[in-house]
């Protein structure tokens, strides 16, 4: 009866010993008499105690590793570029995986570090920030072909920082922010052009508008003053006559209009006022005439258009 209880204890000390349960995402080499024999995956397995052993536990699931180093652009700027990669054991490479590398995550950063000194400097400063997707594409083929003769596969390369040194940091922000002023200098530049030739625009269109203005104003006085003359002479009125009673309405005009003005000044008036007014006739009749013989029709026209071309606001003086 002892005996055959210490059988069954053995039996199941030898029945635990030669089964193992793979965990998912693993895989476990194993060596039978120190020789590689197979690779288990995933589940429940089985061993021979004593003659089979489990070499490696292998993961299988994805590993990530960050090289960090210092190299020299094309144009001789010294840089600190981080690159990441995610790399794994190829499933059906698992033994050569293991028995070809002691150190993977070494041998890859190695390769890491080769391919960025081989692409970065034959890239300028602007070129590599540019350019980080094209060179992390490369540094991964690179890589993922010779890890791949050790049973990796490079499943993701990444560039995720290029640094240059503070100084040049703060000389690339000083190049920008001249280029950004330069830039503003000219807009400014162009809408104070665009303002000046607008200003210049509507001042000439003012000019032309007033000029338009005044001719269309002495016109309509021209016009007012010949119909006046013709309503005057249909009355039976003699040409002198006429003249008379319209630059007296001129003369009455000024008058009012300086007393109605804001900027009113004193203005002496001759003593005779309005008898004043004949001389002032005389004298502007007598102005207008020439040495030589002019009909009297003609020197009481041009007395009636000095007198209607005088600039209002301005008294006669005699």
């Amino acid at each position: 009866m002892p005996f055959a209880i210490a059988l069954i204890v053995i039996v199941l000390l030898l029945l635990c010993s030669a089964l193992y349960v793979v965990p998912q995402q693993q895989a476990y080499i194993i060596e039978r008499f120190g020789k590689f024999h197979k690779v288990q995956y995933a589940g429940l397995r089985m061993k021979i105690p004593f003659v089979d052993r489990i070499a490696m536990k292998t993961n299988m699931r994805v590993s990530q590793l960050n090289v960090k180093l210092e190299t020299k652009t094309l144009d001789n700027v010294f840089v600190t570029v981080v690159a990441s990669t995610q790399f794994r054991v190829a499933p059906e490479s698992v033994a050569t995986a293991y028995y070809e590398l002691q150190d993977p995550a070494g041998q890859l950063r190695s390769y890491m570090e080769d391919a960025l000194r081989s692409a970065i400097p034959a890239l300028t400063l602007d070129d590599a920030f540019a350019r980080k997707d094209d060179v992390a594409a490369d540094v991964q083929k690179t890589v993922g072909t010779e890890m791949s003769r050790f049973g990796f596969t490079v499943v993701k390369t990444l560039i995720t920082a290029i640094d240059p040194s503070p100084q040049v940091k703060n000389a690339m922000d000083s190049i920008n922010a001249a280029q950004r002023e330069k830039e503003a200098t000219r807009q400014r530049a162009e809408a104070q052009r665009i303002q000046i030739e607008t200003q210049a625009a509507a001042e000439a269109e003012k000019t032309r508008l007033q000029g338009e203005g005044q001719a269309n104003y002495r016109r309509e006085i021209a016009n007012g003053i010949v119909d006046q003359i013709k309503s005057l002479q249909a009355v039976g009125m003699n040409i002198a006559d006429v003249n008379n009673v319209v630059l007296f309405n001129q003369y009455l005009d000024v008058m009012r209009s300086l007393s109605e003005s804001r900027n009113a000044k004193t203005v002496v008036l001759p003593a005779s006022t309005p008898g004043g007014y004949q001389d002032l006739y005389e004298q502007v009749t007598k102005a207008m005439l020439t040495a030589s013989e002019v009909p009297s029709d003609a020197a009481a026209a041009a007395s009636t258009a000095a007198a209607s071309a005088r600039p209002t606001g301005m008294a006669p003086r005699n």
